[in-house]
């Protein structure tokens, strides 16, 4: 799976490419700051929060529907969801409005482009291809029965692999089950990792939601076969069985549903 582990703290590999582009950004600008000129020590940290909080707001505005039904998650970045554009714009703006000569400008595109090459070269050294296989196992349902992951379907699934001890598969839980039941075309399977049905059922009874298909993946199989390090994870399944995406970590809703169009449209 495309993720980095660092110790207990594990990231999804764009997210670390992110955090390592920015690394790179302040170390050459605090460098500039020693070396050229002051102001690029200011001027770094305008571009790091300002950056960040306008590819947070465009992101927000671009999805002002889904938001409007949550507006807490205005804050939860841990989620994800950041409009690119919108940081590019902000940049450009720092840079005009603190560096004021031509010449800190052209040293400005220094630790700009240093941040970019890593990030680019980060995230293809850390992202390797999909293309896994749905695994040739049968799991146990919830409700009694057996569900065979592998049996051909012709219709594309998204898999969220969870917990009940684990806090972001709880937080996200009623969003993607919101999602599962108000979405066609696709299959929705909630594969809970190494826990036993009544402890399942409790939780699903207290938080009041109701399911469609669980699996019970008592050895934690799928985990393994995909290489997920963490929960909540979530596959994105093509419907002839192949991965298309996995997302590590809590997902939001405005990035769960434009994954299932991505997976839609996918079809032959």
């Amino acid at each position: 799976m495309n993720a980095v582990s660092l110790g207990p703290l594990v990231l999804a590999a764009d997210r670390f490419a992110v955090v390592l582009g920015m690394l790179v950004f302040v170390l050459v600008a605090g460098m500039l700051a020693r070396r050229v000129d002051a102001r690029f020590a200011g001027w770094s940290w305008w571009v790091l929060l300002g950056g960040i909080a306008a590819a947070r707001l465009g992101h927000v505005l671009v999805n002002w529907s889904s938001f409007m039904q949550e507006p807490w998650r205005v804050v939860a970045l841990w989620q994800g969801g950041f409009h690119w554009p919108s940081a590019a714009v902000a940049v450009a703006a720092s840079v005009v409005l603190v560096l004021r000569t031509g010449r800190l400008r052209l040293w400005a595109l220094l630790p700009l482009a240093l941040a970019v090459v890593v990030w680019n070269t980060t995230l293809q050294l850390t992202t390797s291809s999909q293309n896994v296989a749905l695994p040739a196992m049968t799991f146990a349902m919830l409700d009694g029965g057996t569900y065979p992951l592998d049996a051909p379907s012709g219709t594309p699934r998204v898999v969220n692999l969870w917990a009940t001890w684990c806090p972001p598969c709880r937080r996200e839980m009623p969003m993607m089950a919101d999602v599962a039941a108000t979405t066609d075309g696709l299959d929705f399977v909630f594969a809970n990792q190494g826990e036993d049905p009544q402890r399942i059922d409790a939780y699903l009874a207290d938080v009041g939601l109701s399911l469609e298909l669980v699996l019970l993946d008592q050895f934690r199989d799928l985990a393994r076969h995909y290489g997920a390090p963490g929960l909540p994870t979530t596959l994105f399944i093509a419907a002839d069985g192949t991965l298309q995406h996995a997302h590590l970590g809590e997902i939001s809703r405005e990035v769960l549903q434009a994954r299932i169009a991505a997976l839609l449209d996918d079809q032959p």
